[in-house]
């Protein structure tokens, strides 16, 4: 399976299978590449819909000229512990950011979270956040405020009294019960359209059949977190009253 990256003709093959409607594994069989390589190829280039192969091509090449530029200007910028491959965690927070984008959040919200999630201390400043990420303080703003806004992340203050952005072992409870309640909410909103369209209309019925729908899902994932928070938060080799 070859490595490094993509050449422009990989990028005009994958432009051709999108256009063909093809699955990013069948484009990526047939490139002998990874499955991650190009879905994250696709996702950091405008999605399925509006990727180019010259343009990424270019963009690519942009962004390793950005690099270098950065690495030259400030070589300590986003030191790696020893041992790590600074290559290889930063192709992995490129694939962490596509999965994000893929579950919805803008690319730059994505890439914040990711960059929160792999750093060793679990939190960042904004000034660290936009250093490390190469990106302005407004455009780090704009994607915290997102994040806490679902739950994702949450902010508290240093020794230094530094605003700091933190994601923890409890975060992905709180977005998960946060999620449920959204979920919940809908539920509750076709229930009132039951009243409004009349009982026994098939408009009325299609929204029944939404509302406790939705109810079931809504109470099953709030079961699931409260269970899984009670399971991995527990730590091995502890009985139920704390003893070893």
């Amino acid at each position: 399976m070859p490595g490094g990256r993509l050449t422009q003709q990989e990028r005009r093959q994958i432009a051709v299978g999108l256009a063909d409607g093809l699955a990013y594994a069948e484009i990526a069989r047939g490139l002998d590449r990874p499955t991650s390589t190009v879905t994250r190829e696709v996702m950091r280039n405008g999605g399925p819909t509006a990727y180019r192969a010259d343009l990424a091509h270019r963009a690519t090449e942009h962004r390793a000229r950005r690099r270098r530029k950065a690495a030259s200007r400030d070589p300590g910028t986003r030191p790696q512990t020893e041992g790590r491959d600074a290559e290889a965690v930063r192709e992995y927070e490129e694939l962490f950011t596509t999965v994000f984008m893929q579950s919805g959040l803008p690319r730059m919200t994505a890439r914040v979270l990711a960059g929160l999630y792999t750093t060793d201390a679990g939190s960042l400043t904004a000034s660290e956040l936009a250093e490390g990420l190469g990106i302005s303080p407004a455009s780090v703003s704009k994607a915290v405020a997102f994040l806490e806004g679902q739950g994702l992340i949450r902010r508290e203050r240093d020794e230094r009294r530094r605003e700091r952005y933190v994601v923890d072992d409890d975060v992905m409870y709180q977005s998960t019960m946060a999620s449920a309640r959204a979920i919940a909410h809908l539920g509750e909103v076709a229930r009132q359209g039951v009243g409004i369209l009349g009982p026994g209309t098939p408009a009325a019925g299609r929204l029944e059949n939404i509302a406790r729908f939705v109810d079931f899902v809504s109470e099953s994932i709030a079961r699931a977190a409260d269970q899984a928070r009670e399971i991995l938060h527990t730590h091995p080799g502890t009985t139920s009253d704390g003893s070893a």
